[in-house]
C-alpha cells in the first residue's frame, strides 16, 4: 500500500442495475465497510438519479471518515465506456438512452476522481483485486447470468479496443444457419444459448421436440428457469442433465476458439447458471479439451469466482478506484 492509499483507505464502488444502484465503500482487502442503493428507475433525469445518489453515499461517507478519506470511485454499468466515462444507449436504464456522461457528473456532486466500466470488465477487476485472478494477469471472465458478459484481461490490462467496447464475447456468432435470435439483434450468440435466459429456452426447446419424460413437464414451460433445472438435475432428471451438456459443450467450445487470441491462464466463471456446479463446469472442461488447439491444451484453469455474489459487483466496480490516478 502506498503513502496516498494509506491516508485514503477506501474507495467507493457502485454497481448500477437495471433495477437498483448499490453503493458500497469498500478498503484494499475487499472488505466492504458500508453500503447504501437507491433504485435505478424512478428518476425523469441523469441528474435526478445522481442527486439522489450523491444524498445517500454522503451518510456512508460519513461513517467513515470523510470525503478526505476516500480516494476515488468506480463505477460498473451497462454500455459503460471506459475511454470517456459515459454510458451509452443502456436499453435497461430509463434515464440512459442517450449518451450520460456519468463519471464526471459524479466526480463534479462528490469532489473526487470517478472512472467507470462496463458490468463485466467491472467484474473482473474484481477477480483480479480480490478474487480467485488475484496475481494473474492473463485470464478472461465469463459471467453467465441473464446474459453472457465477458472481461478480457491481457499482460495484467483489460482490454478497450478503440472505442472503449471490445471484448464482447457473449456476442460472438456460435451457430450460424438457423440461430436463436439475440437480445441484440443478431442471430446465433453465444449469449441466447449459454445465459440464463439461453438455458430456459433450450429448456422449452427440449420439452417442445421431444416426448422423453421429465420433472420439467410439470411445469408451465414459460415459467421454467435455469435454477428450476438445476434442481432437476440435481433429482437426475435426464432432461435437465443433457440441456447443461449442451450448454456446457458450446461454452467449452467458445472458451477453445478464445484461447487462441490472449491464451488465458484461466477462464473464471462468474454468475447464477454457475451456482450448478459440476453439472456446467465439467462438460465446459471437457468440451474445451476436445476442442482447443493442441499447443494451448493443459494450459488454462477452469475457476468459478471466489467473490460472494451479492457484493461482487460493487467488488468489481471498486477496484477501478484504486488505480484511478494511473488512468
Amino acid at each position: 500500500m502506498d503513502i496516498q492509499q494509506s491516508i485514503k483507505p477506501y474507495v467507493i464502488g457502485l454497481d448500477l442495475g437495471g433495477t437498483n444502484a448499490v453503493f458500497g465503500i469498500v478498503d484494499s482487502h475487499g472488505y466492504i465497510k458500508a453500503t447504501t442503493a437507491i433504485k435505478t428507475q424512478v428518476y425523469k433525469s441523469a441528474e435526478d438519479f445522481v442527486k439522489s445518489a450523491t444524498d445517500s453515499l454522503q451518510i456512508i461517507i460519513e461513517q467513515v471518515g470523510g470525503i478526505s478519506k476516500i480516494k476515488g470511485m468506480g463505477i460498473g454499468a451497462p454500455n459503460g465506456n471506459f475511454y470517456s466515462g459515459t454510458i451509452e444507449r443502456a436499453p435497461n436504464i430509463s434515464w440512459g438512452k442517450g449518451v450520460v456522461p456519468l463519471a464526471d457528473m459524479f466526480a463534479q456532486a462528490i469532489g473526487i476522481p470517478v472512472a467507470l466500466t462496463n458490468d463485466a470488465n467491472a467484474a473482473a477487476l474484481g477477480e483480479m483485486t480480490y478474487g480467485v485472478a488475484k496475481g494473474m494477469k492473463n485470464f478472461i471472465m465469463l459471467t453467465l447470468g441473464t446474459g453472457v458478459g465477458s472481461g478480457i484481461v491481457v499482460n495484467g490490462q483489460l482490454v478497450y479496443g478503440s472505442d472503449g467496447f471490445a471484448g464482447e464475447l457473449g456476442h460472438v456468432i456460435m451457430v450460424r444457419e438457423g440461430g436463436r435470435l439475440c437480445g441484440c439483434g443478431r442471430h446465433g450468440c453465444l449469449e441466447a444459448y449459454c445465459s440464463a435466459t439461453g438455458v430456459a429456452r433450450t429448456a422449452r426447446e427440449m420439452l417442445a421436440n421431444t416426448n422423453e419424460p421429465s420433472i420439467l413437464r410439470e411445469m408451465n414451460a414459460e415459467d421454467i428457469t435455469s435454477l428450476d433445472i438445476s434442481i432437476a438435475a440435481g433429482k437426475g432428471d435426464k432432461m435437465a442433465k443433457d440441456i447443461f451438456e449442451f450448454t456446457g459443450k458450446m461454452l467449452g467450445q467458445a472458451c477453445a476458439d478464445f484461447a487462441t487470441f490472449s491464451s488465458p491462464e484461466a477462464f473464471v466463471f462468474f454468475g447464477g447458471l454457475v451456482k450448478a456446479g459440476e453439472l456446467i463446469m465439467d462438460p465446459i472442461r471437457r468440451a474445451y479439451d476436445e476442442s482447443v488447439l493442441p499447443i494451448f491444451q493443459g494450459k488454462a484453469k477452469f475457476l468459478v469466482s471466489s467473490l460472494d455474489g451479492a457484493s461482487a459487483a460493487v467488488l468489481g466496480a471498486s477496484a477501478i478506484g484504486w488505480d484511478i490516478n494511473q488512468q
